[in-house]
């Protein structure tokens, strides 16, 4: 039986390979190109903790239409990297460790003081 996950960006989910494929097709915006210097990157941060990972596109990078034809690929090598820090850090459901940190994070909510009383953050 494969491992289901669900996508942190939004209610898709499927098996490891069917999530990469939906990383690649309706979240393209997960993976980004930036020029260092005379060198391009990818860059993937993990939507969940914002861990990130960025790594010189090597060949090519002085032909200047070859990010251009190349960024799909590109995007899917980045997203290889997503879908394995997702497995590895956040275990099967990353839309359930998403909500979990929301909550964590959310300035609306409460936590109960010593003497029971609920107070602000």
């Amino acid at each position: 039986m494969s491992t289901q996950m669900e996508c942190p960006w939004c209610e898709f989910s499927g098996a490891p390979r069917a999530l990469h494929a939906h990383f690649g097709s309706s979240h393209p915006q997960g993976v980004r190109f930036e020029t260092r210097g005379t060198r391009n990157v990818y860059v993937v941060e993990c939507p969940i903790c914002h861990a990130g990972y960025d790594q010189t596109i090597k060949p090519g990078t002085q032909d200047p239409t070859f990010l251009e034809e190349f960024q799909r690929e590109i995007r899917l090598v980045g997203f290889d990297m997503l879908v394995n820090h997702l497995l590895a850090t956040h275990g099967d459901s990353s839309h359930d460790a998403q909500e979990e940190q929301d909550e964590q994070s959310d300035p609306t909510q409460f936590e109960e003081g010593a003497n029971g009383v609920p107070q602000d953050n």
